[in-house]
């Protein structure tokens, strides 16, 4: 479907470019209200609605997280598992002849 373009004036150029625009809004609007029926219709199938499958939640991570094992005793809030590279702040102690066994946390 080729159309001369070339024909047009500015004005009518601009004028056809709002009502493509328009257009273009108008059927998106039809797709999603398309799309958003198909979708209900699907869950219905399975006996969900829609917003029962939209607002369930992500499964939980069955990975299992490591508690920190050691504290740095000049800030509490850094601390590390013991797996891993050594954060600077262990290294800095042990070049200073802290044992690691000392920062251990309880």
């Amino acid at each position: 479907m080729a159309v001369d373009l070339s024909k047009y004036s500015r004005t009518e150029l601009l004028q056809l470019s709002r009502d493509i625009e328009k257009q273009l809004e108008r059927l998106d609007k039809e797709e999603r209200k398309a799309a958003l029926e198909a979708a209900e219709r699907a869950a219905k199938e399975y006996g969900y609605s829609l917003s029962d499958l939209t607002s369930a939640t992500a499964p939980k991570s069955s990975k299992k997280v490591n508690p920190p094992k050691y504290r740095n005793p000049e800030d509490p809030t850094q601390t590390w598992t013991g797996k891993g590279r050594r954060p600077e702040w262990i290294k800095t102690a042990e070049e200073k002849g802290v044992e690691l066994s000392s920062l251990e946390i309880g």
